[in-house]
């Protein structure tokens, strides 16, 4: 069976930077199932597995407007320090959640910080990257209760 809509589909994959670096895999771990065609993966490596088969493997390169987007400079704010709780440990570089006045999550990830302010990033981290994958389809069968 080739992978199409509505297919559930069983892959293993690595995920590469532009530089080579290994970002991440599923060696190790269960390999990633999903319904092709649900939107329960970026669009670009959903593109790229259309067609293939069980026991096929092959490199999906995915730009960034196929995956999670460029880097939305909106997204990219300076906050001052006292809007962060008094005991709140906030380190560059750190990832962290919190929840809008709404009572919205959002994630966001710290990149710069001074006694004032600090900058956080809203982005997916992923975003504005050419992803990278190499991957083989374990299996490929059609949808059934037993997702």
């Amino acid at each position: 069976m080739k992978i199409e809509n509505g297919a559930i589909v069983t892959i293993d994959y690595k995920l590469f930077t532009d530089e080579g670096s290994l970002l991440e895999s599923t060696e190790g771990r269960d390999p990633l199932v999903f319904i092709f065609g649900s939107d329960m993966v970026i669009p670009g490596l959903e593109r790229g597995l259309e067609g293939m088969e069980q026991g096929e493997s092959k490199e999906i390169i995915v730009v960034p407007e196929d995956g999670y987007g460029p880097v939305d400079p909106n997204l990219i704010q300076s906050v001052s320090r006292d809007r962060f709780p008094q005991d709140f440990q906030v380190e560059l570089g750190g990832a962290y959640r919190a929840e809008t006045d709404s009572g919205r999550s959002i994630f966001f990830r710290v990149t710069k910080l001074d006694d004032e302010f600090v900058e956080i990033d809203m982005n997916h981290p992923l975003a504005g990257k050419t992803l990278h994958f190499e991957v083989t389809v374990r299996e490929v069968r059609p949808f059934d209760e037993r997702f």
